[in-house]
């Protein structure tokens, strides 16, 4: 399997890809805050691809339940000066997180190689040739609703059935700019307008999305469904299921997960790897 990412071409037959979150937020879920600052965003970055990742996520604009929108000048001025110096710095991959083609642009001028759309190309007209024009790698994202409603009673008939129709319409939608099939990972969207019902059905049927012959990426990490799942609502208690989970999804097709963690993910998945690469 191989994804195009601005000119590269990424083996992902046996290795997967841990793409690594760097928040430049003051209101993210779990590390709103943290990261804010440019000198300790880049830090946290280059402290992720020390710990093995090979894509740097930069988001501007915390997509937690209930947010909302930043205005787009301040969403440039915080991840912009962070992608400038991180570019200097390393040479791991750099993904904007982001649904304004504005954003995005900026972003590919500045040395970013992927956009990571949670709107899958919908929610900014612009956005697709952005894309096109920057050959950028593309993460087509389901969400149901924006961050602000999305968990206002999320419900679906057949989930796995709408996000699959909801892939191939992005997929024809990004085809008709122009963007290259093999530049497109597709991501269902963990937490983004489901319940921990809907996640845990997502985790379950995840090889399902992987024929669809894109690279899946997975975002579980941290998130509150795996308390769920664990029968705990404490935040130190999401850690070890996320890691499982980057294994379980790994043996079912996925081949780009997003984590705060890295290292222990990072070890997780080679050890998987090394089982899967020689049954």
């Amino acid at each position: 399997m191989i994804w195009k990412v601005r000119g590269q071409s990424l083996d992902l037959t046996h290795r997967a890809l841990l793409m690594g979150i760097v928040n430049v937020t003051p209101d993210s879920f779990s590390d709103g805050g943290s990261f804010l600052d440019p000198r300790a965003a880049c830090k946290q970055g280059l402290k992720l691809v020390e710990e093995g990742a090979d894509i740097l996520d930069i988001g501007g604009e915390s997509t937690r339940p209930g947010s909302h929108s930043v205005p787009l000048e301040e969403e440039i001025q915080r991840v912009i000066p962070v992608i400038e110096k991180l570019r200097r710095e390393t040479k791991a991959l750099i993904s904007i997180d982001t649904n304004k083609a504005a954003v995005a642009q900026a972003a590919m001028d500045a040395g970013a190689d992927i956009i990571n759309d949670i709107t899958g190309l919908r929610g900014d007209e612009n956005m697709p040739r952005v894309v096109s024009q920057s050959g950028a790698g593309v993460i087509i994202m389901h969400m149901k609703g924006t961050p602000r409603t999305m968990q206002d009673a999320p419900a679906y008939q057949d989930i796995m059935s709408e996000i699959g129709d909801f892939f191939r319409q992005s997929v024809a939608l990004a085809l008709s700019f122009g963007i290259d099939p093999m530049s497109i990972a597709l991501d269902p969207g963990i937490g983004f307008g489901k319940t921990p019902e809907h996640n845990r059905q997502l985790l379950v049927g995840i090889g399902s999305f992987a024929k669809t012959g894109h690279p899946i990426l997975v975002g579980a990490s941290r998130k509150s469904f795996l308390g769920w799942l664990a029968g705990s609502t404490a935040m130190e208690d999401r850690f070890w299921p996320g890691v499982a989970t980057t294994s379980l999804c790994r043996e079912r097709g996925a081949k780009i997960f997003r984590v705060h963690d890295v290292k222990p993910h990072h070890d997780a998945l080679r050890m998987t790897e090394a089982i899967l690469n020689h049954v």
